[in-house]
This record gives structure tokens, C-alpha cells and sequence, in this order.
């Protein structure tokens, strides 16, 4: 994968936030699904479908426009701090 156990460790420590093209990497790196990394191995095949989805809208969401991106990042935060209420 070309990555230092430093960069590799910040992705493990939340340090950095994990991008679809950084999973998808890891993913075939390790020879995994994406559904491992993301801790939901051995859920409901449903479980991993929507992983895969939120990973192709994750890829969407990457190549909008940087303001475009912002705005909807910063939506969906709003909608996920009301969920923790």
C-alpha cells in the first residue's frame, strides 16, 4: 500500500478520518471486505449491502466540490448531534 505504520496508526486512532479510496486500499491490502474494517464482520449480510453503500456515497461525497462537501458534511453532523440527544 505504500503507507508508514505512523499514517497507519493515526487512521487507527481516529487521528485521521478514513476515506472511501483509503478502505477500499486497506481493504484489498488485507484481503478483506470492507465490512471487516469497518467492525461489522459477522453482522447480517444487509449490514455489509449497506457498508458498501454508504461507501460508494462516501466516494460521491469526496468529489464534489469543496463547498459543496463542506455544507453537506457539515448537515449530515447536525442530523448525528441531534441522534446523540
Amino acid at each position: 500500500m505504500g503507507l508508514i505504520q505512523s499514517l497507519v496508526s493515526s487512521y487507527e486512532l481516529n487521528k485521521l478520518r478514513l476515506t472511501a479510496e483509503m478502505l477500499m486500499r486497506f481493504s484489498i491490502a488485507l484481503g478483506t471486505g470492507v465490512d471487516a474494517i469497518l467492525g461489522t464482520n459477522g453482522k447480517s449480510h444487509h449490514n455489509a449491502d449497506m457498508n458498501l453503500s454508504l461507501v460508494r456515497r462516501m466516494k460521491k461525497i469526496e468529489s464534489l466540490p469543496a463547498s459543496k462537501r463542506k455544507a453537506l458534511l457539515q448537515t449530515i453532523d447536525g442530523f448525528l448531534k441531534a441522534e446523540e440527544r
